[in-house]
């Protein structure tokens, strides 16, 4: 027992000595970092230069480089907002906005004008490929705004989808007893095209029609200045139902059945 204790101790005097002897003949190309005391039982760490090392790794991965943060900036947005009406596409035809600020009817020829001069910038061929699926978006959305805004029904159903009100559904299972003669009207319509002999009998139809189109386009134009929604909505049904007459019209053949699209 003696020998072994004996043999630890002469071992252990070894190595302090040959400690002490490396730490002395170590000179160093620069000064020793300085003790940092603990706050606590105020005593140095064990390995200064450990400490050093782990305090400068700390701070450089917590604070990143200036460079790195110059090139933390927020992207723009570079895609325009659409407009939010289709009358914003046509400043000069539409400088006054959908009704009730604007008026219901429309130059459909300065309109044209204007749409042709919109398409001659955003057409999709003179647009770099890079570009090119952005233009032809934009060139769609300027058809749908134009042939929406053209025709007096879909500029009308258009307007009141505007304010939340739909008119495309099936309303002939709605139809008060006021609009069951509308109904009526409509059907002997379609029955005095069907039984058309000869042109000019269509003719005679497609006359009479047009008054109706024309006396529907101008009891919307009221309505639309008057903000009158509700009437607006059943006005545009009326409408559609004579548009629907004036397509059988055009597409008169002797004996053919008339199809009427609610």
């Amino acid at each position: 027992m003696r020998i072994v204790l004996s043999e630890t101790l002469r071992t252990l005097r070894h190595l302090v000595s040959v400690d002490i002897i490396s730490s002395r003949s170590y000179k160093p190309t620069h000064s020793p970092p300085s003790r940092i005391a603990c706050s606590a039982c105020r005593r140095g760490p064990r390995n200064p230069q450990r400490y050093r090392l782990l305090s400068t790794t700390t701070r450089l991965s917590s604070e990143p480089p200036k460079a790195h943060r110059a090139t933390e900036r927020p992207i723009p947005q570079s895609k325009p907002n659409r407009p939010s009406t289709y009358y914003e596409l046509f400043p000069q035809t539409l400088s006054a906005g959908p009704p009730p600020a604007g008026p219901f009817l429309i130059d459909v020829r300065a309109l044209r004008a204007e749409f042709l001069r919109l398409q001659s910038i955003a057409h999709p061929d003179l647009a770099p490929p890079a570009r090119k699926r952005e233009a032809e978006a934009a060139s769609s959305y300027i058809n749908e705004a134009y042939k929406t805004l053209r025709e007096p029904l879909a500029r009308a159903q258009y307007l009141l989808r505007l304010r939340g009100i739909t008119s495309h559904e099936d309303e002939s299972s709605k139809l008060d007893e006021n609009d069951q003669e509308l109904l009526m009207e409509v059907l002997e319509a379609r029955e005095e095209v069907e039984e058309a002999e000869t042109e000019d009998v269509v003719w005679k139809l497609r006359e009479v029609n047009e008054k109706r189109v024309e006396d529907c386009v101008r009891t919307l134009e009221e309505l639309f200045a008057k903000d009158n929604l509700d009437e607006a909505k059943k006005e545009t049904v009326k409408l559609r139902f004579w548009m629907n007459i004036r397509e059988s019209l055009d597409n008169w053949e002797k004996g053919k059945p008339v199809v009427l699209q609610h």
